[in-house]
């Protein structure tokens, strides 16, 4: 498994980039947070955003004020890896 599946907050911010597109910086980080319903600390979010791009798992573009972010290729791959993995794992019924 790719080293940056290591972190959970960076396959869920992966998971917001695939689900919405071209999504800003903000838009994403508001999405994960509602997801966690907690805040995130600024500094840790960022870092995880400039890990992904220089890992290159997202592409980054600048648009007025606002950073754009977009699941590179390999990103798409390295999600559904990991969602292949986590499939396997589970049992075929929900029920228990």
């Amino acid at each position: 498994m790719a080293k940056w599946l290591r972190s959970g907050l960076r396959r869920d911010i992966c998971v917001v980039v695939a689900s919405e597109g071209s999504t800003t910086a903000q838009e994403c980080k508001a999405a994960v947070e509602s997801s966690y319903d907690d805040r995130l600390d600024p500094a840790t979010f960022y870092g995880a955003l400039e890990a992904l791009t220089d890992g290159g798992h997202l592409d980054k573009t600048v648009e007025g004020l606002h950073d754009r972010y977009e699941l590179t290729d390999a990103g798409r791959r390295a999600l559904f890896d990991h969602y292949d993995w986590v499939s396997s794992a589970l049992p075929e019924s929900r029920s228990g």
